[in-house]
């Protein structure tokens, strides 16, 4: 498919990463200022060539490209970075403290990732490469980068993942929330949280949406997928009422004894009359964040808890 681009202000454009040949399911969000460009997400190692064809596209010449943020490391967000400097050497990759080491070295995550995903793994993602040390920058919380013709103000965004940053774009007031924000398709009034494990924290991530809700910004840009505006408050209440309506669900199912398979078919149903209440396509959002990794995530919370207990 030729790419698909879509302008949300003069200075900054959607790329549609077209992830698995489908389209609205992963963005990377293009900054430009006619000088040099700057990207929240590179997106996974498999749609490389598509993100580099968009760039292209939105007028941006690859000596440009100079600022690969992501918002957290895994490979939907970040496994395309290693790649990514290996073909513009020059590029810096900007990360949270916490995930730093892992996008220098990806084999933690890589092993994280197959237990998750097995044999699908690289037919899914693609494997990472290393980012070189000299191409990294590591982004504290409130910290402000000023690239491609405005400030981002990174937000310490935990809760989805201990790595996890949102994005403030000053100069629009848009917020780019990384997974935070939960999964929601254009002109859809639904929210998904994805729970993939092992860093879920339910408590946390409620407090990263109170910190998010602060910021009243202007319009919300997850990763998947695209801008929304007006009404944000709404958007956050799907968010959080699902995020943790989701959780007493997979807890009572653990405590009556069901076990793990039982309790992804619970939810799989759950889910699933869910969305057709609300006449709502799942398509998109299952490719965005599986079922099993939703499940998985809410039982590895929910044991850790009761180990800590």
């Amino acid at each position: 498919m030729p790419p698909i681009l879509h302008r949300l202000t003069e200075n900054i454009t959607t790329i549609d990463l077209q992830f698995q040949g489908r389209t609205e399911v992963i963005a990377s969000y293009l900054f430009y200022d006619g000088n040099e460009a700057a990207l929240i997400e590179t997106g996974p190692a498999v749609t490389v060539d598509n993100l580099l064809e968009g760039a292209q596209a939105a007028g941006v010449p690859l000596e440009a490209l100079r600022h690969l943020i992501v918002t957290h490391i895994h490979l939907d967000h970040s496994g395309a970075a290693g790649i990514l400097v290996r073909q513009l050497p020059w590029a810096r990759v900007y990360v949270h403290p916490n995930g730093a080491p892992h996008l220098a070295d990806p084999a933690k995550l890589l092993a994280s990732a197959t237990r998750l995903y097995g044999d699908k793994l690289e037919w899914l993602w693609g494997i990472p490469l290393p980012v070189p040390a000299g191409n990294l920058v590591v982004v504290n919380d409130q910290e402000e980068l000023r690239v491609a013709g405005t400030t981002l103000r990174a937000f310490d965004t935990p809760g989805h993942a201990k790595h996890h940053h949102a994005y403030l774009d000053t100069r629009s007031d848009l917020l780019f929330t990384g997974d935070v924000g939960g999964v929601r398709m254009p002109s859809v009034r639904y929210v998904r949280p994805p729970t993939p494990p092992p860093e879920l924290d339910i408590e946390a991530w409620v407090a990263s949406i109170a910190k998010l809700r602060a910021v009243k910004a202007t319009g919300l840009c997850p990763t998947h997928f695209g801008l929304f505006r007006g009404n944000l408050d709404w958007h956050w209440n799907d968010l959080e009422h699902r995020l943790v309506a989701w959780g007493e669900i997979v807890r009572a199912e653990i405590a009556r004894g069901a076990n793990d398979d039982a309790v992804l078919e619970q939810m799989k149903t759950h889910i699933a009359t869910e969305m057709q209440a609300q006449n709502v396509d799942a398509t998109a959002y299952d490719v965005a964040v599986s079922y099993e990794s939703i499940v998985a995530g809410y039982i590895r919370y929910w044991k850790k808890k009761t180990e800590t207990a």
